[in-house]
C-alpha cells in the first residue's frame, strides 16, 4: 500500500508505513472497523515515526491524516498534516478532506483513560465504538525488516555496554552504584535513557540489577524477578545492598537506542557460587537452545512454555523457577517499541506464532542466599527457528 502522508514522515518512512498500514487496515476490516483515531504515545510513534502531540485518524481504505496540537514543531503542512487546538476540530477537517464520518469507530481503549475515551468518542456519537487497542497489538506483533533491522543494531549496541561491565566492578560497590556505573556506559553506548512498557502498571527505570536475596524480595509489577528498589515509590530492582563473596549478580538493562529495543540478561558471580545456582543456569540455558529450535512459524506460544516447564522439572528445579517466593507464570514476551508485547508466553496462550515475532525469552531461577541466574535474550522467528539478536556469551562470569 502507497503511503502519500509524505509532508510528516522522513524519506525512509514512507514505504515504511505503508508495510504497516496493510498489517492494521486488514486488521481493521477483520475487526469491522470503519476508521480509527491513535492517541498512545507508542502507536503514534509507530505510525509517524517520531513523537508528537496530537492524534492519527486512518481509514480502512488506508487514507490517514495527522493532527498536529499546536505547536507544528516540525514546520510541515499539508493535505495531510493538520494543526488542531483540540480533538473536537477533527470532525470538521476530515469532512473539509472528503472523509466520511465511520459507523464504527476505534479507540485504544486498553490505554486511554476513561475521561479521554468518553471525549473522543463524542467526535463521532453515532459510530459503534470498537477497541483499536487489539488492532494496534497485533499489527505490532510482527515486524517489518526495518523494525527488525533497528532492533538488531539495539542489540549490537546492548552487547557493546554489556561487553564493558565485569570492568565497572569495584569492591564493596553497592547493587545500586552498580547499576549507575552499567546505566553511564549504556548512555555513552547511545542508549535513549528512556524505557517504553506495555501496560498502565508497569513501571521500572532503566532496567534491574539485582543480587542475593533481593532477588527473593516480591515485586507488585509483572517481571520475571522483583527486588525490593531504593524506595517504596519504585518497589523493583537494584535495593542498594552491598555486593558480596558468594552471590550472583544479575543485569537486565534497557536495550533502547533508536526507539525500539532490545531485551537481554546476563548473571556475574562474585567469587564462586553454590554449585545449584551454576546447574540452574545452565538449565535456563538449554531451554533456550530447545526452544531455539522448536518455536516455529505456526507453532502455539503455549508449547514452548510447556517445553520449557517439562525441562525445569526433568532437572528437579521447579521451586526456584521464575522466583522463588513469588514465581512468575510467564517465560517471556514481545518487544519492540514497548517492553512486554503481544504476545506473552505463558501456559494457556494459544496464539501461533508467526514469522518475524520479537519475543524475548527469560527462563530464570532464583537460588535462596545466592540470587537470581538465567539467561534473557530477544529472537526473531524465522521458519528455521529461532534468530538470536543478542548472541553475547551466556555463560557465568565472575566480577572479581
Amino acid at each position: 500500500m502507497e503511503n502519500n502522508n509524505i509532508e510528516l514522515l522522513i524519506p525512509e518512512l514512507r514505504p515504511e508505513v505503508g508495510l504497516r498500514l496493510q498489517k492494521i487496515t486488514t486488521l481493521m476490516d477483520e475487526a469491522g472497523m470503519d476508521a480509527m483515531l491513535l492517541a498512545s504515545n507508542a502507536n503514534v510513534f509507530y505510525m509517524a515515526g517520531r513523537f508528537f502531540r496530537g492524534y492519527i485518524y486512518m481509514e480502512k481504505s488506508g487514507k490517514m491524516v495527522y493532527f498536529l496540537i499546536r505547536p507544528n514543531c516540525f514546520n510541515v503542512n499539508g493535505k495531510d498534516v493538520v494543526e488542531i487546538r483540540k480533538p473536537e476540530m477533527i470532525p470538521a477537517e476530515l469532512t473539509r478532506l472528503g472523509f466520511a464520518a465511520p459507523a464504527a469507530f476505534g479507540l485504544e481503549l486498553d490505554t486511554l483513560s476513561y475521561s479521554e475515551v468518553q471525549r473522543l468518542g463524542k467526535l463521532y456519537p453515532d459510530a459503534t465504538i470498537c477497541n483499536a487497542s487489539d488492532v494496534m497489538r497485533k499489527a505490532r506483533m510482527t515486524k517489518t525488516p526495518y523494525e527488525i533491522r533497528l532492533m538488531r543494531e539495539d542489540g549490537e549496541h546492548q552487547m557493546a555496554a554489556y561487553s564493558r561491565i565485569t570492568g565497572l566492578y569495584k569492591r564493596d560497590m553497592t547493587d545500586v552504584e552498580l547499576q549507575v556505573e552499567i546505566e553511564r556506559v549504556l548512555r555513552l553506548e547511545g542508549n535513549l535513557g528512556f524505557l517504553r512498557t506495555s501496560g498502565n502498571l508497569m513501571e521500572i527505570n532503566l532496567g534491574s540489577v539485582i543480587s542475593g536475596d533481593n532477588a527473593d524480595a516480591p515485586s507488585p509489577y509483572d517481571f520475571a524477578m522483583g527486588g525490593a528498589g531504593v524506595s517504596p515509590a519504585l518497589p523493583c530492582g537494584a535495593c542498594g545492598d552491598i555486593l558480596k563473596p558468594g552471590q550472583t549478580v544479575m543485569v537486565d538493562m534497557n536495550g533502547c537506542f533508536n526507539g525500539w529495543q532490545t531485551d537481554m540478561t546476563r548473571v556475574w558471580t562474585i567469587g564462586e557460587v553454590d554449585q545449584l545456582a551454576r546447574d540452574a543456569h545452565e538449565c535456563s540455558r538449554r531451554i533456550l537452545r530447545e526452544l531455539e529450535k522448536i518455536a516455529v512459524p505456526g507453532v502455539e506460544v503455549r508449547e514452548l512454555y510447556d517445553r520449557a516447564h517439562a525441562i525445569v522439572e526433568e532437572e528437579g528445579l521447579e521451586q526456584y523457577f521464575m522466583g522463588h517466593r513469588q514465581q512468575a507464570a510467564f517465560i517471556g514476551h514481545g518487544v519492540g517499541i514497548e517492553l512486554n508485547e503481544a504476545p506473552p508466553i505463558t501456559p494457556r496462550n494459544r496464539v501461533r506464532l508467526e514469522a518475524d515475532m520479537t519475543l524475548a525469552i527469560e527462563p530464570k531461577f532464583v537460588i535462596p542466599g545466592v540470587g537470581a541466574v538465567g539467561v534473557e535474550n530477544t529472537y526473531v522467528v524465522t521458519p528455521g527457528g529461532l534468530q538470536n539478536l543478542t548472541p553475547f556469551p551466556e555463560e557465568l562470569t565472575d566480577l572479581l
